[in-house]
Parts: structure tokens; sequence; C-alpha cells
């Protein structure tokens, strides 16, 4: 069962298995523009993505 990346409105299927980092190169997903959330929880990017998994991104919003 893939893991699921949201981002906004748009949903990234990965191979679970993969670290967050690894998920994020591969769906094209720049790792310092977003936070990772599992349940409510932050989540790092060594993090070993598990099967069924939904993971929200938020993005990173930085001005001057």
């Amino acid at each position: 069962m893939p893991v699921t990346l949201v981002l906004r409105d748009k949903e990234y299927e990965v191979k679970a298995g993969m670290t967050l980092l690894d998920a994020l190169k591969k769906s094209n997903i720049v790792p310092e523009s977003v936070i990772a959330t599992r349940d409510g929880e932050m989540i790092t990017e060594d993090e070993i993505l598990k099967d069924g998994e939904k993971i929200k991104l938020i993005a990173v919003i930085s001005g001057g």
C-alpha cells in the first residue's frame, strides 16, 4: 500500500519504506519548502514512511 503525501490540494503517492526526504525528492517537492506532519505531529526528514500512511505537508512561507 503506498504512502500519500498531501500538499495543498495535491496528492503524491510514493512507496513505503523510503525516508521522508527521499519521498519529497521523488515527488519533486523542495524539502526546505515544507513541514511534514503525521497525525498532527511534526516528523523529520529521516523518518521512514510506512504502508498506508498519509503525510500532510504544510508549505513554509518566508518573507522579508
